[in-house]
């Protein structure tokens, strides 16, 4: 029986936060992966250069095995949007993992599903974790199994998450298969890719495009 694993994704979605746990599980044949919405067609990801076509709405969808919940800039709005949040909350009663990219556990925390939890995020959105009730940690995946709850920090985290997903829900082998597949064997040519690690040049540099992009 296959595992059904959704990717919920809304105006202004951050592409990697929901294509790359989208690459990791659709290499599994046991795991097949719907992109869902509010609507059927196409989304634009946050800067609109890149199209992806939600096939399902959330009412069509109820019960999915896994729901992955990626972030972005659009992912604020959803933290009062009563028809996300109530799925998210009903979709979770029944799921086998309930996870998160980025600024995708925002909303798992505006659900309350993140209430005295520890959780992760984009560095830069610790502050509006915190106010959901998580209590923000700086580590690249953070599970709380007993709670079928998995969140990851920013955007490339998703990746790493999505294979300790395979691993959960087939096992080490599959995930390792799955790592293999995509070649995932990271070795940046900088060493910038935490808030500890990049200098004071490099974070004015990430302000002014953030500012830029608005």
């Amino acid at each position: 029986m296959s595992i059904q694993a959704v990717i919920p994704l809304f105006d202004r979605f951050t592409a990697l936060d929901g294509i790359g746990p989208y690459e990791v599980l659709q290499r599994i044949p046991d795991i097949d992966v719907t992109f869902i919405g509010h609507g059927r067609g196409e989304v634009r990801s946050e800067n609109g250069f890149l199209g992806v076509t939600r096939d399902a709405t959330f009412e069509d969808v109820p019960r999915p095995d896994v729901i992955v919940f990626p972030g972005g800039v659009g992912s604020r709005p959803l933290m009062t949007d009563t028809r996300v949040l109530d799925w998210v909350r009903a979709a979770h009663e029944t799921s086998t993992f309930t996870t998160s990219v980025c600024t995708g556990s925002l909303v798992l925390g505006a659900a309350g599903l993140l209430d005295g939890l520890t959780a992760t995020t984009h560095w830069g959105a610790f502050e509006t974790l915190e106010g959901t009730g998580a209590t923000p940690v700086p580590d690249r995946v953070v599970e709380h199994l007993d709670d079928r709850i998995i969140t990851a920090a920013g955007v490339s985290s998703g990746i790493d998450m999505a294979l300790r997903l395979v691993e959960l829900l087939i096992d080490r082998t599959a995930a390792e298969a799955a790592q293999l597949m995509i070649e995932y064997d990271p070795q940046p040519p900088f060493d910038a890719g935490s808030v500890e690690a990049a200098g004071p040049e490099v974070k004015q540099r990430v302000q002014e495009y953030a500012t830029q992009r608005k």
